[in-house]
């Protein structure tokens, strides 16, 4: 009798883990559901962080070619006064 209240612990924990197991295998339809919107919504952000930083580098370009049109008009007028 002295074993049966040393085992007890044991046999819920295992027994607990096992349950915990069979669980964790069977995702149902809404589980499913819900890992296809996280995925949906984690392709959508990084779509998102793909356009930002395309405007970015396009705002930079944009930026560089304004920057010389106003040097080159610079130069001109520079060289006309002259």
């Amino acid at each position: 009798m002295k074993k049966l209240p040393q085992l007890a612990p044991w046999v819920l924990i295992l027994g607990s883990m096992a349950f915990l197991a069979a669980c964790d295998s069977n995702d149902g339809p809404a589980e499913k559901a819900g890992e296809s919107i996280d995925e949906t919504v984690e392709k959508a952000a990084d779509k998102a962080e793909d356009v930002k930083d395309d405007v970015e580098d396009a705002a930079d370009d944009a930026a560089d070619s304004i920057e010389d049109a106003a040097d080159d008009a610079k130069d001109a007028l520079k060289d006309a006064t002259n």
